[in-house]
């Protein structure tokens, strides 16, 4: 859940990971993942016992893991700390949404500002790339915004569902600005989306006036969803500049546009709702720090995954947020999902299942 960019890639990933035809997310969003993520050399793994070194495959210039299944391992850890995050964030009482997204900007700053010393990166970049950067950190931060407004507003369990929309736009972005192809599997991936997506809003005139199970009035369920959906659509662009970038930008310097803009973003937002206030309760402060190491840690282990596993199976895995949210909503929030929301997670997970198994079959040939 974001995201990450829920930092850098966490934002672009949280909560579904967006894949085209072409590339994976990892190989342009983090040019220098490696060092971001501290991906090791040889050395001892303790997943299967042995030796494991990392090899660099020709045809890619992807590392892969020698250890069977260790990516895997790394995108279920990132599933799973996406998820907790996600918990806190509905824990958290009387502080707005954008508060929140300032608090982990000015966190995330605080980690990636000695980062970009330490790299010799700068803190402008190139020239002829600044606009992007621009537009990347605008995009993100918004993105980052309405899924923490989405989360407070509505069900975990229907926020990040919806969210998981995101491969959808992605596809289409691409295809409208990468000029990427647009092929009926993929229209199907969409209509199968926008089914599950329906299943879960239930609009009136469709569903008459039935809002059994929502523990919010039907505004705030609307509101809510359509936060999500902005947050997918949000995400989606944001993969699509990140692509336009490719690796000619630093992975830090992008997540320094991140949360400087992110933050500038939530000041004037907060000024203008006149919502700005500390946190009262020392629970709340704890989880607002939590947000914000759960989220990098998350986006550490997605980078991780991406560069030594395939993405298709990377994103299969990822699918798991959704089962650990709707276990995280039965237990801790007491909130049993609807059939509704069921209904339309399965719809939406089967598309995202479909983008992810079409990536490996195109990959494979």
């Amino acid at each position: 859940m974001q995201p990450v960019d829920s930092t850098g890639a966490t934002e672009l990933q949280e909560p579904g990971l967006p894949l085209t035809r072409d590339t994976s997310p990892g190989t342009s969003e983090e040019p220098v993942a490696d060092e971001a993520a501290g991906i090791p050399g040889s050395g001892w793994c303790w997943l299967c016992r042995s030796s494991c070194g990392s090899r660099v495959e020709s045809g890619e210039g992807k590392k892969k893991a020698s250890c069977p299944g260790l990516g895997l391992l790394y995108t279920l850890l990132s599933a799973f700390l996406f998820s907790v995050g996600s918990l806190f964030v509905k824990k958290v009482q009387d502080i707005h949404a954008v508060e929140i997204s300032a608090f982990r900007c000015v966190f995330q700053m605080l980690v990636v500002a000695p980062c970009l010393i330490y790299r010799k990166s700068g803190f402008i970049g190139p020239k002829d790339q600044r606009i992007f950067l621009f537009l990347r950190g605008t995009v993100g931060s918004t993105a980052m915004i309405l899924l923490y407004y989405a989360f407070q507003t509505i069900s975990l369990a229907d926020a990040t569902v919806i969210t998981f929309s995101c491969p959808v736009f992605t596809s289409i972005f691409a295809w409208i600005f990468l000029k990427e192809k647009y092929s009926l599997w993929d229209a199907l991936f969409t209509t199968f989306t926008i089914t599950g997506v329906v299943l879960i809003v239930r609009p009136p005139f469709l569903f008459g006036s039935n809002t059994a199970g929502m523990d919010e009035s039907y505004s705030d369920h609307l509101k809510g969803t359509f936060a999500s959906i902005g947050h997918a659509v949000f995400a989606a662009l944001t993969i699509v500049i990140l692509r336009k970038m490719g690796k000619s930008v630093d992975y830090f310097l992008t997540i320094w546009y991140y949360v400087v803009l992110g933050l500038i973003e939530c000041v004037v937002v907060l000024f203008i709702l006149g919502e700005w206030s500390l946190p009262h309760c020392g629970l709340d402060r704890l989880f607002l720090i939590l947000i914000g190491m759960f989220g990098l840690a998350a986006q550490v282990f997605l980078t991780k995954a991406i560069r030594i596993e395939k993405a298709g199976l990377v994103a299969l895995m990822r699918t798991m947020d959704v089962v650990f949210t709707f276990i995280f909503q039965i237990i801790f929030l007491k909130d049993v999902p609807t059939w509704w929301t069921v209904g339309g997670a399965l719809c939406v997970v089967a598309s995202t299942t479909g983008v992810a198994v079409r990536k490996l079959c195109v990959g494979s040939k």
